[in-house]
């Protein structure tokens, strides 16, 4: 528990370890390399002279974990929304909840290229390629972010007619 600690405050990247069984055994080690890749951080061992080796059995095992992980989180979504959409069906004003509104409380807004993301969409590439093609331009930019401005864009063109 100390070490996911010091991976999460420490931005550690790489762990050294002697060999594997110092991580732990069967389901242990399992679990504690699945939260170590899922930080992004690799392991090496001296036993491997290099980067941790899994079996094909414990590769198959974290690869189903996080396809479980993954299909859990979408759920668990799902519910919010679903919940969301009932309340507000029965009344509930989300908007009364919100407080400093009148104040710039958000992350300041990525400067992108608009007119690139429209090109490059136009060409039937994907939000995610996109966003590939703009980081490798040096904008720091999501699939997510390239995917809101395109609908703020395709937005204010509906306006706009």
């Amino acid at each position: 528990f100390e070490l996911l600690d010091e991976i999460k405050n420490a931005g550690i990247d790489v762990i050294l370890v002697q060999d594997e069984t110092r991580l732990g055994r069967g389901n242990a080690k399992i679990a504690l390399l699945h939260c170590i890749y899922r930080e992004g951080v690799k392991v090496y061992t001296t036993a491997h002279r290099g980067e941790l080796e899994l079996s094909e059995a414990d590769s198959m095992v974290l690869e189903i974990v996080s396809i479980v992980e993954e299909y859990q989180r979408k759920i668990h979504n799902m519910k919010i929304r679903r919940g969301m959409k009932r309340a507000v069906k029965n009344g509930f004003k989300p908007q009364k909840n919100l407080k400093n509104q009148h104040e710039n409380s958000g992350k300041e807004k990525i400067e992108v290229p608009i007119s690139e993301i429209v090109r490059l969409r136009a060409n039937k590439l994907t939000f995610a390629e996109i966003a590939a093609t703009l980081r490798g331009f040096g904008y720091d930019v999501s699939k997510a972010t390239v995917h809101r401005r395109f609908q703020e864009y395709i937005e204010n063109e509906e306006t706009a007619e």
